[in-house]
């Protein structure tokens, strides 16, 4: 740590806490100091052996430089690659079966089942196998010992009765799929989850004496399962609660089910008060109480004036679909925006959608799979419950499939862009001097009240807590403001 380096009183609370040898919980907010606290428990702990654990490699790799010689640095998964049998391992590179084949090979045709709209729709082989290997992937990532109908997503647009049909029709196919994917003579594909679950089943021993357990509120719970039973290990819990935002692939708020005496850090100095003061609000329509603090050194300007558009560096979406919205957008302006997308995700949509306009049923993307013909996207899409693929309708409608494809082609790199339009998904762990965002949330009208769902509430202060300087949210005010008024 540099010798300039002060402190907080958060910061020297949490060592502390540290220093009294039990295992802990870090609270820490959006920009709130979470490397530099971590280094200072590594340093505080110099003369004992430790693990610093994360999801992602590339920031595995970042800390690997940022820590003392103490710490190894490493992902979850690569802890688990190299302990289990390299036959299993080998595996993760072989091709991966295509979802209709596995159908297929399960004896599995297509499936009728009732869409929230009443009408009937035949979920193709290709979508079976998909939810097959799906469900196999989230029984991986949870601790139960064994596939549970639960496991297996059902695509939103299906009924609620018969989503649960279906779930455990497949669950049999999801249980033979683990069988096959853990035998030792097996040939076939696996993908990651797999050898980790399967170490995970093996009750292994972390060797060190202490663990600092980074993004923990993104933790899987076969993950927070194994790091239970590490109790030669002192171990440290760092994350916000509210950053999570990966239901839709399984994932728990580990935060909340990590029982360890708790420290917060809600100073950010990402900020200032300004930008601080509003995501206080959205925390507390999620019952937080304790509010972020700002940098009083840091100017920070909120744009809430829709005739005023000030330039950004970022334009954060809630939706895919509205990423790309954005993006065509900028290039007919005459921009150079750059997408964190792969550009094959938006010649996806082009590619289902001329499937759909000859009549014939589309794989990819997801989002058109339970789709017979392109009238029912376009009817689907002016639904309320729809409303997510309107711009990508209304892109195809007004300029065509071949306009997407040579969309993916005019992208520009990052780091020659004039700014990167992102998901906020994507844009999480990342921040820009000025980002504007757009108002693509899932906001509900419950009789005459504005409100959001909690998953999407802490999406939204996700991409509240992007901006250092400039955040445009003229878009989003008067929701914002509505919602503040009913409380959610």
């Amino acid at each position: 740590m540099p010798s300039l380096f002060t402190p907080t009183n958060e910061q020297v609370a949490v060592v502390d806490a540290v220093r009294a040898g039990d295992d802990l919980k870090v609270k820490a907010y959006a920009g709130a100091g979470k490397t530099s606290t971590l280094r200072l428990i590594a340093q505080e702990l110099s003369d004992r052996r430790g693990s610093y654990l994360a999801f992602n490699r590339e920031i595995a790799d970042h800390a690997r430089h940022a820590f003392p010689s103490n710490v190894s640095a490493r992902t979850v998964h690569s802890l688990a690659y190299s302990s289990v049998p390299s036959s299993l391992t080998a595996r993760v590179n072989l091709p991966a079966e295509p979802p209709h084949e596995l159908a297929e090979r399960y004896g599995l045709g297509s499936i009728e089942a009732e869409l929230i709209t009443g009408k009937m729709v035949e979920i193709t082989p290709f979508e079976v196998g998909r939810m097959i290997a799906d469900g196999l992937g989230r029984f991986c990532r949870s601790s139960e010992p064994h596939p549970e109908p639960f496991h297996i997503p059902v695509d939103e647009k299906v009924h609620e009765h018969a989503a649960h049909s279906l779930r455990v029709f497949l669950l049999p196919s999801v249980v033979r799929l683990w069988n096959e994917s853990i035998d030792p003579r097996g040939r076939s594909a696996i993908v990651p989850d797999v050898y980790l679950k399967v170490w995970a089943e093996t009750k292994p021993r972390i060797d060190s004496d202490f663990i600092l357990f980074d993004e923990a509120q993104d933790s899987d719970a076969v993950m927070l399962a194994t790091l239970a039973i590490q109790n030669h290990a002192q171990i440290v819990y760092v994350g916000d609660p509210y950053q999570q935002i990966y239901e839709w692939r399984g994932a728990v708020n580990a935060m909340s089910q990590i029982n360890a005496t708790e420290r917060a850090l809600t100073e950010s100095f990402r900020f200032g008060e300004t930008f601080a003061v509003l995501a206080s609000r959205i925390l507390s329509l999620l019952g937080e109480k304790a509010p972020i603090r700002g940098q009083d050194k840091i100017g920070s300007i909120l744009v809430e004036d829709p005739s005023v558009s000030p330039a950004v560096d970022a334009i954060l979406c809630r939706k895919n679909v509205t990423a790309i919205w954005q993006l065509a957008a900028g290039v007919e302006a005459g921009h150079k925006p750059a997408i964190r997308m792969n550009p094959t995700e938006i010649v996806a949509f082009a590619d289902g959608a001329d499937l759909l306009l000859s009549g014939r049923r589309a794989y990819k993307p997801a989002a058109f799979a339970l789709f017979e013909t392109w009238k029912e996207v376009q009817s689907f899409a002016r639904s309320a419950v729809g409303r997510d693929l309107l711009p990508i309708v209304r892109i195809i409608d007004e300029l065509g499939t071949a306009y997407l494809r040579s969309l993916a082609a005019r992208v520009t790199p990052e780091a020659k862009a004039d700014y990167v339009i992102s998901t906020v998904h994507r844009a999480k762990g990342l921040q820009w001097k000025r980002v504007k965002i757009t108002n693509d949330f899932r906001f509900k009208n419950n009789d005459g009240r504005l409100m959001l769902e909690e998953d999407e509430t802490r999406l939204l202060y996700v991409a509240l807590t992007r901006a250092q300087h400039v955040m445009d949210v003229s878009e989003l005010r008067d929701d914002l403001l509505r919602i503040f008024k009913s409380g959610r």
